[in-house]
């Protein structure tokens, strides 16, 4: 069996809001394994940034905070760990790619600088040693002329290359999980693709366990095994890739599947799921879609479903659908 290197269990996040309180992330649970790919997917507001943020450490408290949850790294509890215990797994155990490459590194230091300071903090290396594997790392990851563009500041580069830079930041402690947050977010189509593939790259290379979050079907398609789809704070579907694509046990996932433009269908209308995600703020009970979905019954107004697995699922262990007609939608029937 795969290891399993980083588990997730009933993680719940809000937020405290002029308006009231945001339940960002209710009940989430999830395992990432060796080698393997795991995709959050949801649209914006789904709470998979914050689910990302919560277990690197990085969630911002005030305004934030935990309710409840087990985030478990190597026999470690990284949410009750103290904060010398936390600083160790982050970089070296737990690595992240971030979103907006820019924002995330300092303008004033040069790229290799901000690599080779993260390798004399935490590796205890010289300078030079440090720089030289700064330039190394920056080999790694196809910068073009590393031991001169070394010396460039972030906004000299472009957006892929920026991109490219933080992996090799996130790589450089070599880590046994690595999130990447939308890490083809704002890149042309050939950048993203080259981007996807260093990533698949790099984890073949040192077995790590990979989480992509993302809204993009098409790249959870092509490079994962396990997906757990997020509506309104919730996963309300999880299984293998393959599952998912095939025979989906949930209305929304369903949904997402047909508003994909299809090769074979270029004359057909796209779909789109009617409506708008839930306010948090005013989210009450039952289901979050029921509003939108084409399978509600005046159960989904009046209680909220669990996570439960199908039992006409071919792998119960892993498939589960927050849906109270989940049976139904994964026959066909609703």
């Amino acid at each position: 069996m795969t290891e399993t290197v980083m588990s997730v269990r009933d993680l719940s996040v809000e937020f405290d809001t002029r308006d009231g309180i945001v339940r960002a992330v209710q009940n989430v649970s999830f395992e990432v394994l060796a080698g393997q790919t795991l995709a959050i997917l949801g649209e914006s507001g789904s709470g998979k940034s914050v689910t990302a943020q919560t277990v690197m450490g990085l969630l911002d408290t005030p305004p934030g905070r935990i309710t409840s949850g087990e985030v478990h790294f190597e026999g470690i509890e990284l949410l009750g760990a103290p904060a010398r215990v936390r600083r160790r797994v982050s970089g070296e155990g737990i690595a992240m790619v971030f979103q907006d490459s820019l924002s995330a590194l300092n303008p004033v230091y040069s790229v290799g600088g901000q690599i080779a300071e993260l390798l004399r903090v935490r590796r205890g290396m010289s300078r030079a040693n440090a720089w030289d594997r700064a330039v190394a790392l920056m080999a790694r990851v196809s910068i073009p002329a590393p031991a001169s563009r070394a010396k460039d500041y972030p906004h000299q580069f472009s957006g892929g290359m920026r991109q490219r830079i933080m992996i090799a930041m996130a790589i450089a402690l070599d880590p046994k999980v690595l999130i990447a947050d939308e890490p083809t977010t704002a890149l042309d189509v050939t950048v993203q693709a080259q981007i996807m593939e260093l990533l698949l790259e790099l984890q073949e290379e040192k077995g790590m366990g990979l989480v992509l979050i993302t809204h993009d079907l098409g790249v959870v398609a092509e490079v994962a095994q396990k997906a757990a789809i997020m509506y309104a704070g919730r996963i309300i579907e999880s299984g293998t890739v393959h599952e998912l694509f095939t025979d989906t046990a949930h209305p929304y996932t369903r949904g997402l599947l047909r508003s994909i433009p299809r090769v074979d269908r270029q004359d057909a209308e796209l779909w789109a799921i009617p409506g708008a995600p839930p306010n948090l703020l005013t989210l009450g009970g039952g289901c979050a879609f029921r509003d939108r979905c084409d399978a509600a019954i005046d159960l989904c107004g009046a209680e909220r479903p669990s996570l439960l697995p199908p039992h006409s699922a071919n792998t119960p262990g892993e498939r589960a659908s927050a849906c109270h007609r989940r049976e139904e939608v994964l026959s066909g029937q609703a």
